[in-house]
């Protein structure tokens, strides 16, 4: 025999009729609807039969008898005169509500819903309010687990948390009129005073970020000048040192310095020096318009090798040029990098001032 058969109630035929006859007379109260409806579900009636023959629709069914159960479990647990009264009268809505809280919370929820005439939305709040209180291992100083309490504390949070004034006041004073006990109301009072008093400043965040990429911490080069420069503007000139990890950097006096990408290419570079210089002064120097372009040589790496291009000394000046073979020229450094400015696509619109369309 299944669950469900053994569940199921019998009966006959004239307990049936005087179930519907009942539910159709609407005799006694909704409390009696919601066991005769129970009753005649237990004996496999359909809800849809039933609304046919006793205008009860299906989803009434159901909270009359769910209702009738809490009604039946804070009778149980024990309620005063007053909430039971309540109870038994046009709030068949309100208890349904209370059908997601224990036994002992239906009890002091339906004195506290009797106490202020809760409607159907009143008991939903409160229901949710309850459960979201109980979850908390501890409560604030001042707050209990009672249900005006659970109210109080929800409004309490909420209101702490925004900023708008006639929000924070509203859930201050929904929280003072379900509040029962002096600890919670103090709570919700000394933040109802805070909202008067002048506005405290708090500290900022400090803005903190961090570097992700190493192009976005450049190097500092010195530059040694601009072509024609003679072997000894590059020799003598002082190299510079960085300190990592923010690559500060000290500059010899009367050393100009440009600011390089922190690509790897550079980085690995040991002892760098830029030079200025036309585009079109450059060895196989690419079509289009001449720009000014920076040259940066490491110093450091003077062997001669096919794949690179080197400033080499010609005479009493120096040039960038590449060798099929060891050149007789003396080698002052390897090309590592050439460097075009940024381009801008307009630059008449930087200088105008912006305008918008109607």
């Amino acid at each position: 025999m299944s669950e469900h058969s053994r569940d199921r109630l019998e009966l006959s035929d004239e307990e049936v009729r005087d179930l519907l006859r009942s539910l159709r007379h609407k005799d006694g109260n909704w409390i009696a609807w919601g066991k005769a409806c129970h009753q005649l579900h237990k004996a496999g009636y359909d809800p849809n039969n039933i609304f046919e023959e006793t205008g009860f629709e299906a989803a009434v069914q159901n909270q009359v008898i769910v209702a009738a159960q809490v009604y039946d479990s804070i009778v149980e647990v024990g309620v005063s005169d007053r909430a039971k009264a309540y109870s038994e009268g046009p709030h068949s809505d309100v208890l349904y509500e209370f059908r997601l809280l224990n036994r002992q919370q239906r009890s002091a929820a339906v004195e506290l819903a009797a106490e202020k005439q809760f409607d159907v939305d009143d008991a939903h709040s409160l229901t949710r309010d309850m459960k979201l209180t109980s979850r908390l291992s501890n409560l604030p100083e001042g707050f209990t687990s009672r249900p005006g309490d659970a109210v109080a504390y929800q409004c309490w949070r909420q209101a702490r948390q925004k900023k708008d004034l006639a929000e924070r006041t509203r859930l201050i004073a929904r929280g003072l009129k379900f509040v029962q006990t002096d600890g919670a109301r103090q709570q919700l009072e000394k933040l109802l005073s805070e909202i008067s008093a002048p506005p405290k400043y708090q500290a900022p965040r400090l803005p903190f970020y961090r570097l992700e990429q190493e192009d976005e911490l450049p190097r500092l080069v010195p530059v040694a000048g601009e072509f024609p420069l003679s072997a000894s503007d590059i020799e003598t000139l002082s190299p510079v040192t960085a300190i990592e990890p923010f690559r500060i950097t000290t500059v010899p006096p009367n050393t100009a310095c440009i600011p390089v990408p922190g690509w790897q290419v550079v980085l690995r570079a040991a002892d760098p020096v830029a030079v200025l210089t036309r585009s079109t002064d450059l060895p196989n120097a690419p079509e289009g318009r001449t720009e000014q372009v920076v040259v940066v040589v490491d110093r450091a790496v003077r062997a001669w090798n096919p794949n690179s291009y080197f400033l080499v000394e010609t005479g009493d000046t120096v040039d960038v040029a590449w060798f099929d073979e060891a050149p007789a020229e003396t080698v002052l450094g390897q090309v590592v990098l050439i460097l075009r400015p940024k381009r801008i696509l307009d630059e008449g619109h930087l200088i105008q001032p912006w305008q918008m369309d109607d």
